[in-house]
């Protein structure tokens, strides 16, 4: 790909949430495109609408609310950004708004109840199940103890997620089968990766935790292809494109689910997913693909600018 350094890129960022894995995903990203692109890193904050008017376009980094808030700005002044659109955000933020868009599109889930706080935890047909912070990103919130198989247990993770995150809490109904995550990069559907967590150490949690998330990964065993079978994984990319499009999602997008047997259940919708290398699910999905890095952030960024001709 040859450069083009008349187009200026802004690689946009929160200062707020910054830890060593998004430092290092900022930080590449700008290597990527700075070969090819004249770019700068430019943190989301008070200077930030008077500061992006000097761009031609922009790569979305944020995260929580501010992939909400960055593209809306970058849509008021006419500048094209990475990802999806501010709609399609708050729709995926909010996994309990996420999970009615997939029932209503017939796309299957696990059922589920959202507990507000002040609320009285009602009794549930369907444990196990696993609570969660409704939007929060990250696996945050996500203990050993979230996964419950009483009433008397389910109240005691659904007060904790309360008084931890101040926000509802969703109760879902735990799917005890394969973990899986898909990718879609441009309308490609990437190849599916299989988490294992069988080579985790005897003690841990067998699923998404927050510490087997942060601190674990290297003893986890991705597997991608996905050990499925091809009937599977049509009926899974099926239900992905569906997802991608039912939501309004663009560009980029990453999808949680686990399979049960004969049955494929949607978890969560990753709106905006980080791309640190050899970290992030989706950068190994596009490495199976046989994409290097910079193919995957050059892909990134070629599908927004191409859709305004730039």
């Amino acid at each position: 790909m040859s450069s083009n350094k008349q187009i200026r890129v802004a690689v946009v960022f929160d200062e707020v949430n910054m830890d060593e894995h998004r430092k290092k995903m900022v930080d590449s990203v700008f290597h990527v495109l700075s070969k090819y692109y004249e770019v700068q890193e430019l943190a989301f904050g008070e200077h930030f609408m008077t500061e992006i008017k000097h761009f031609d376009a922009a790569f979305n980094l944020s995260t929580a609310y501010n992939q909400i808030h960055v593209p809306a700005i970058l849509e008021l002044f006419g500048i094209p950004y990475t990802g999806s659109g501010p709609l399609a955000h708050a729709l995926c933020i909010d996994k309990s708004v996420t999970k009615a868009v997939l029932k209503s599109y017939n796309i299957p889930t696990p059922e589920y109840v959202l507990v507000p706080q002040g609320c009285e935890v009602p009794e549930i047909d369907f444990f196990p199940a696993i609570v969660k912070p409704v939007m929060e990103g990250s696996a945050k919130g996500i203990e050993p103890d979230s996964v419950v198989n009483d009433l008397v247990h389910l109240k005691k993770a659904v007060n904790r997620i309360h008084e931890d995150f101040g926000e509802p809490a969703l109760v879902e109904r735990f799917i005890d089968g394969v973990e899986l995550s898909v990718g879609i990069l441009n309308n490609e559907i990437l190849p599916i990766l299989e988490i294992d967590f069988s080579t985790l150490p005897e003690e841990l949690e067998k699923f998404y935790s927050f510490r087997v998330k942060t601190f674990y990964g290297d003893q986890t065993n991705y597997i991608c292809p996905a050990r499925i079978s091809g009937e599977m994984k049509e009926k899974i990319e099926k239900f992905a494109l569906k997802a991608f499009n039912s939501l309004g999602l663009k560009n980029y997008a990453r999808m949680d689910l686990r399979v049960q047997g004969n049955d494929i259940f949607f978890l969560e919708v990753n709106s905006l997913p980080m791309l640190t290398p050899d970290y992030s699910d989706i950068v190994k999905m596009a490495s199976a693909a046989g994409y290097s890095y910079e193919d995957l952030i050059l892909k990134i960024m070629r599908g927004t600018l191409d859709a305004v001709n730039l």
